[in-house]
């Protein structure tokens, strides 16, 4: 059993709720009121941070059609996870809140200054989501024809990260002295250009936003690949992860942190949190009952195919449910979620890769029965991993009142009875928070 807490973090995204099932919220989100209750409930639960997923495009790769995606609200509607973290962060008071932005979408500029803002606005509790983006689909909305090949996407990244680095240091944390005696607001001697010329990127600089309570926001992302384990492990603060059982996120656990010690980095700057799906009941019977249900639901295994579908570009319309794949598939966009699925070599037919692990897309450990059977098995799990938390989620990412309750009010109040899970927050910046233990 882990004898430290672990942390807690959840994984979202703004579309709609889950809006078919009898105790759904009947999927009209937009507002955002449901999402910044969901918010205040995780804070209270004392989550380290909600993280809002993003995708800059329709889907139309399942079926060769838009038709699926858009009937099931599957990748789609989804609007901009921006505003919606401005708004629970200024909801909250401790929570983190983490957006997805595009490196491919937003000019480093502009995605610096907008970092800055809401850090400002949530009080220093602010993270970007890096990605680079993995769909063709969505490079066609942003002036091209396809996205460059994947090893371009992360020298450019690199180069990205470099370029927002400087922006965030081209002001000292000092430079806004408010001399009201003088005159004086900016020290302009604290103030520089950048003038930063690279391959990909020019920026003169500076930003001419205020230092933000962070300076910068805390950087998450999700490396898979070893490229992307490479950049993840010199830029990242929090690596979020779908594994396939505990020796796998063991391994992934102990990979980073290797290549952050390659690099000079301290690992323990790195939290490492995992994706899960916990099923939750009253007893291990109705848990998994719960369980069956969801996976024998009509549209559960149209809905995965069609996520994975559209992240991978890969049309899996056009194989068969209780068939093998006929063959080792590769991808330009998401390798570590189609590797992941396909299981090369198992054997399983279609149906059952989806099945497998509840939606084995955001499962990386199978977690299903009472809140205090499911925190104890999260408990060893931690214990042989070596840290650091986890990342909630549903197989399709929808949520309800109804599942938050039973996280947030049976599986935390289990983890913290155990010494698994903080009960109070002792700092207000969310990088603080994430380094607490």
């Amino acid at each position: 059993m882990a004898t430290k807490p672990m942390h807690l973090a959840w994984f979202m995204n703004f579309t709609p709720d889950e809006w078919r099932e009898p105790f759904g919220q009947g999927g009209s989100p937009w507002d955002g009121r449901f999402y910044i209750e969901m918010a205040q409930t995780l804070e209270r639960a004392c989550f380290d941070y909600i993280m809002i997923e993003d995708k800059l495009m329709v889907p139309q790769t399942y079926g060769g059609s838009r038709d699926i995606a858009l009937k099931n609200a599957m990748m789609v509607p989804k609007h901009d996870p921006a505003p919606l973290a401005t708004a629970m962060g200024m909801a909250t008071s401790r929570l983190g809140v983490v957006a997805t932005m595009s490196t491919m979408a937003y000019p480093p500029f502009l995605l610096a200054r907008l970092c800055s803002t809401i850090d400002s606005l949530t009080r220093g509790r602010f993270g970007w989501n890096i990605v680079t983006s993995a769909e063709d689909l969505a490079a066609k909305n942003f002036n091209m024809d396809k996205l460059p090949l994947r090893e371009t996407r992360y020298e450019m990244a690199d180069e990205y990260l470099e370029v927002v680095n400087k922006l965030f240091a081209s002001w000292d944390a000092d430079a806004v002295v408010l001399d009201r005696e003088n005159g004086i607001y900016v020290d302009p001697s604290k103030v520089r250009t950048i003038d930063h010329s690279g391959k990909h990127y020019q920026v003169r600089g500076p930003l001419n936003t205020v230092p933000s309570p962070q300076q910068k926001p805390l950087y998450v992302q999700a490396g898979a690949s070893p490229r992307g384990r490479d950049f993840a492990a010199r830029h990242a603060d929090s690596i979020i992860s779908v594994a396939s059982g505990v020796k796998e996120m063991k391994a992934f656990r102990d990979d980073i942190r290797l290549r952050a010690e390659k690099i000079g980095r301290d690992p323990d700057e790195i939290k490492v949190l995992f994706c899960i799906t916990p099923t939750l009941g009253e007893t291990e019977f109705e848990a998994r009952e719960k369980y069956k249900r969801q996976l024998s639901s009509e549209h559960f295994i149209i809905d995965t195919l069609s996520s994975l579908s559209a992240i991978t570009e890969i049309d899996f319309a056009q194989f068969e449910l209780d068939q093998p794949l006929p063959e080792k598939l590769v991808t330009n966009g998401e390798s570590g979620t189609l590797d992941k699925f396909q299981q090369w070599g198992s054997g399983k037919t279609l149906r059952e890769l989806v099945v497998d692990g509840g939606g084995g897309l955001v499962s990386s450990v199978e977690l299903i029965g009472t809140p205090d059977q499911v925190a104890e098995r999260m408990g060893e799990v931690m214990a042989e991993v070596g840290g650091d938390g986890f990342l909630i989620t549903t197989p399709v990412l929808r949520v309800s009142r109804r599942y938050l309750a039973e996280v947030a009010d049976g599986l935390v109040p289990a983890l913290q009875k155990r010494g698994l899970a903080r009960t109070s927050y002792k700092h207000e910046l969310l990088r603080d928070t994430l380094r607490e233990f």
